[in-house]
């Protein structure tokens, strides 16, 4: 018998599953909405009037956002483990933690989204200053 192909048998389980999660697609109301899903994936050329492939995106979509914001809690809490003692002490007592950017484009990175911060107006020191004057 041949392993690489699967038996009829197993091929009709899988359609079965996946007919019965299609099904209770249609009674599941996902987090993103439907127009949203249906904005994007028109704007990308794809057109589809069956609403459980538009939900199948928006769950795909909402698993990845949930990944995301682990993978980023993570990195914040990796960075907060590194900060000096005395002054984990102190931001122990707020019990809060705070994602950064740098936090989420660990995550993102990971994911193969590269993500840039954008410079501010404050972070450059020649920024804002009369072109003449600038030691660049």
């Amino acid at each position: 018998m041949n392993h690489n192909q699967p038996s009829s048998e197993g091929r009709h389980d899988d359609d079965a599953a996946l007919s019965d999660f299609l099904g209770s697609l249609m009674d599941y109301t996902p987090t993103i909405p439907d127009e949203l899903v249906e904005h994007y994936l028109a704007k990308s050329g794809f057109h589809c009037p069956d609403v459980r492939l538009t939900r199948l995106v928006a769950v795909a979509t909402q698993k990845f956002v949930a990944e995301v914001a682990s993978d980023s809690l993570q990195h914040c809490k990796a960075r907060q483990a590194t900060i000096p003692k005395d002054k984990r002490d102190k931001q122990q007592k707020e019990k809060r933690l705070t994602l950064t950017m740098e936090d989420l484009s660990k995550a993102l990175h990971e994911y193969g989204v590269n993500v840039k911060h954008q410079e501010y107006f404050a972070d450059s020191p020649s920024t804002g200053m009369d072109p003449s004057t600038r030691e660049e």
